[in-house]
């Protein structure tokens, strides 16, 4: 188990692209306007930041965890059908709860929030993550190491349950019928990510839709659903919709003069203001809208990004799964990476998510940094590709290859990507009420 648990997210990774590739063939081919690219690209990014932060947190937790279990530990269970059936049927409990207080309470929305901030519904929806979740998540399944259940069970039994509750983003499936009496489903969780007024905080569950109906959360899907927050991001810009609700906090925090408002802010519900602060329609206690009233967040990008980003999200996505994976041994048969060459490139995916973002909105600094981060992949890639042993020197035909393809990134940047070379419509977006 302990194998399985370590890898869990990585097993589960081609699973996840392969139905989300699915979904998206056939939106096209069936001509279902349910992804945009914008903020399909978004969705992807904000996972592969928040991949590289899971590294700490999955640390952090196995560690936490086997100190707690060894020494509060009051059984010990093997790893049978039943005992993990249970452990779901806990976890899962457990995080309806965790899921209600994050829906409830000022820090731990601010660490939801960005899952939310998609004015969409689609699988790509279910990638979109924030740099907190994973390691506040944990902290509430404390107890089940001290019940009796090993650190990495329960951590490799939550990134199945994480992985079984990823099909509820969709719009394709409808109605499941008597399943949905019992089992959360895409129609349960469309409702969860309205922002139609009946719709507000409704449907929790992760795996079982029962926790709603006992704890007076559930909603039926009725009204055609209106996605995301209101206090949309307005920006593809991933370290805004990360840190958009932490700053407003923040700021309201810095603004109060009163000591005990600062630190009680971050405890309080949703929708509650310091004093001495002027009180207007609050983010979160405003009534909601419907698809009638929202306008969705679009910008202009730069001529050309749309074949552009759709390769290097490809290849993003490879560099992201070979920097966390763990397992992977060079051709002298140690790690391939040491820590801190790993920290140096989860860094660098930061830049590219960044950049991503800014081209999505035609800003010059954004091929700036694209290029000096091309730079900097064109080492790395050709590094990995001689430890692996796929080649034997820099000027090796797999090297020469990849470097090429670096190369003509640049060049398209510098040829397509300008101030004047720019294509589709601006709007504003829902407004932040505040």
């Amino acid at each position: 188990m302990s194998d399985f648990a370590t890898n869990v997210y990585m097993i589960s990774a081609p699973f996840i692209i392969g139905l989300l590739l699915i979904e998206i063939v056939f939106c096209f081919v069936s001509g279902k306007n349910y992804y945009s690219f914008q903020d399909t690209v978004t969705n992807i990014a904000t996972a592969i930041g928040a991949q590289c932060v899971n590294l700490v947190a999955a640390a952090m937790v196995l560690i936490s965890f086997e100190w707690i279990q060894s020494n509060y530990g009051l059984l010990k269970f093997e790893d049978t059908w039943w005992t993990m059936l249970i452990l779901l049927i806990l976890i899962d409990f457990l995080f309806y709860w965790f899921h209600r207080w994050g829906h409830s309470i000022n820090f731990l929305w601010a660490a939801h929030m960005p899952h939310h901030s998609s004015e969409e519904m689609n699988l790509s929806v279910g990638l979109r993550a924030s740099l907190q979740q994973r390691l506040f998540a944990f902290s509430v399944f404390w107890p089940l190491a001290i019940i009796g259940w090993e650190a990495t069970t329960i951590y490799a039994m939550v990134g199945v349950h994480i992985m079984g509750s990823y099909w509820h983003h969709t719009r394709v499936i409808g109605s499941l019928g008597w399943f949905e009496k019992w089992f959360n489903t895409p129609s349960h969780h469309r409702v969860h990510h309205g922002v139609n007024p009946q719709y507000l905080d409704k449907n929790f569950g992760e795996f079982l839709i029962i926790w709603d109906k006992m704890f007076g959360t559930f909603e039926p899907e009725v009204e055609e659903v209106c996605y995301g927050v209101t206090h949309p991001p307005r920006t593809w810009d991933p370290m805004n919709v990360y840190f958009q609700y932490w700053i407003q906090l923040f700021q309201d925090a810095v603004k109060t003069p009163y000591w005990w408002d600062k630190i009680r802010l971050w405890f309080m519900p949703l929708g509650w203001r310091p004093r001495g602060i002027e009180i207007t329609v609050d983010y979160e206690g405003s009534p909601g809208y419907s698809l009638s009233e929202q306008v969705k967040f679009k910008s202009k990008q730069f001529k050309g990004v749309v074949p552009y980003l759709t390769f290097h999200v490809a290849l993003g996505l490879i560099y992201m799964f070979v920097i966390i994976n763990t397992d992977l041994i060079n051709k002298s048969g140690v790690a391939l990476m040491s820590l801190n060459e790993k920290v140096i490139y989860c860094l660098l995916l930061f830049a590219m998510i960044t950049a991503w973002g800014g081209l999505l909105q035609a800003k010059m600094w954004a091929v700036i940094v694209e290029v000096a981060r091309l730079f900097a992949f064109s080492y790395m890639g050709s590094t990995v590709i001689i430890e692996m042993g796929w080649a034997t020197e820099y000027l090796s035909m797999p090297v020469l290859l990849y470097n090429l393809i670096i190369a003509f990134s640049i060049m398209y940047l510098a040829s397509n990507f300008r101030l004047k070379n720019t294509e589709g419509v601006q709007t504003v977006g829902m407004p932040i009420r505040r």
